[in-house]
């Protein structure tokens, strides 16, 4: 590790496998290969936009290991404080190829390097490194290392003046319980500067519907922000001085897996470049627009330059 990151993040990587015709996955027989993981799409999110981003996370020593490592490394995102576990396979997906941009994903993670992630000097030092840490909350629910490692991250980074958002990103599958999940997720979120959950996930952990109902819950416990996902119909932006609303910008989805983690990264790049929670709100719904108009995770986030053509492109639109 060397220099000082924008941002770092960590949780399991994965290869992907993308079906090539629709249909059911038992039925498919061609897939294309790609790359998955909530915070590998954030790192190569704020990476593309012009941000040192560092990954901290556990491979195999495998082919998919490798491949995951040479992925992020060719979109400039920081591995140094990555390792390679003999012992234990990288986990990977399949994903349907769905003509309505929802597609099903099966999991084969059981036992994976990723999930063997914990703290050493290297990647206490790599999060001191950076200016700001994002977290999901998927780590929490994957192993109890992960959990501890998560819980260390956020201590390394107070400890150290970093700035933290958190994003539940919620697996119900993956938890013992409904009540553990709501708990854990709550206590980590108390903990961020920044929490960003779906509509959806937030009724849940929160028991409220609303938006402004899901945001002064996470507010009262100590949050400065909260961005609240609503899908196709935009986001909402809440701080203590009130609530911003944008309608979202309109494209034709092609698979909606990713755009959560498009809006964080657009988001977290925002504020690192110091702007105002508008134009925050306005860059991250953009850049999670995008990342649904490809088939990959990653494929559709947005270069700045890119970002600024579609942003420029959509507001000079007519409104119909």
């Amino acid at each position: 590790m060397s220099g000082t990151l924008d941002a770092i993040t960590f949780g399991e990587v994965m290869a992907m496998f993308m079906a090539c015709t629709p249909g059911p996955l038992n039925e498919v027989t061609t897939f294309e290969r790609g790359l998955a993981g909530a915070e590998t799409n954030i790192a190569i999110g704020l990476a593309r936009l012009g941000h040192r981003s560092g990954w901290i996370g556990r491979v195999g020593d495998d082919p998919f290991g490798v491949y995951a490592l040479d992925a992020l490394r060719a979109e400039g995102v920081d591995t140094g404080a990555a390792t390679v576990d003999a012992t234990a396979p990288t986990g990977f997906q399949l994903k349907e190829l769905a003509p309505g941009g929802d597609p099903e994903v099966r999991y084969f993670r059981k036992g994976s390097a990723g999930s063997r992630l914990t703290a050493t000097d290297a990647t206490d030092a790599a999060i001191a490194s950076a200016r700001h840490l994002h977290l999901t909350g998927i780590p929490l629910a994957l192993s109890p290392d992960t959990r501890a490692f998560a819980l260390r991250a956020l201590d390394v980074a107070r400890a150290h003046g970093a700035t933290v958002s958190f994003d539940p990103n919620i697996r119900p599958v993956l938890w013992n319980s409904e009540a553990e999940l709501v708990e854990a997720t709550n206590a980590v979120a108390a903990r961020a500067d920044w929490v960003l959950p779906g509509r959806a996930e937030g009724r849940l952990l929160t028991g409220r519907d609303t938006a402004d109902g899901i945001a002064d819950f996470y507010l009262a416990l100590g949050a400065s922000r909260v961005a609240v996902k609503d899908g196709a119909a935009g986001a909402s932006l809440h701080t203590g001085a009130g609530r911003l609303d944008h309608a979202g910008f309109r494209v034709q989805p092609v698979d909606t897996v990713g755009a959560g983690d498009g809006f964080a990264a657009g988001l977290i790049s925002a504020y690192l470049d110091g702007l105002g929670d508008a134009a925050a709100l306005e860059r991250a719904c953009a850049v999670g627009a995008l990342a649904t108009t490809h088939r990959g995770d990653r494929d559709g986030l947005p270069t700045r330059a890119q970002l600024a053509a579609f942003i420029a492109a959509a507001t000079l639109a007519p409104a119909s």
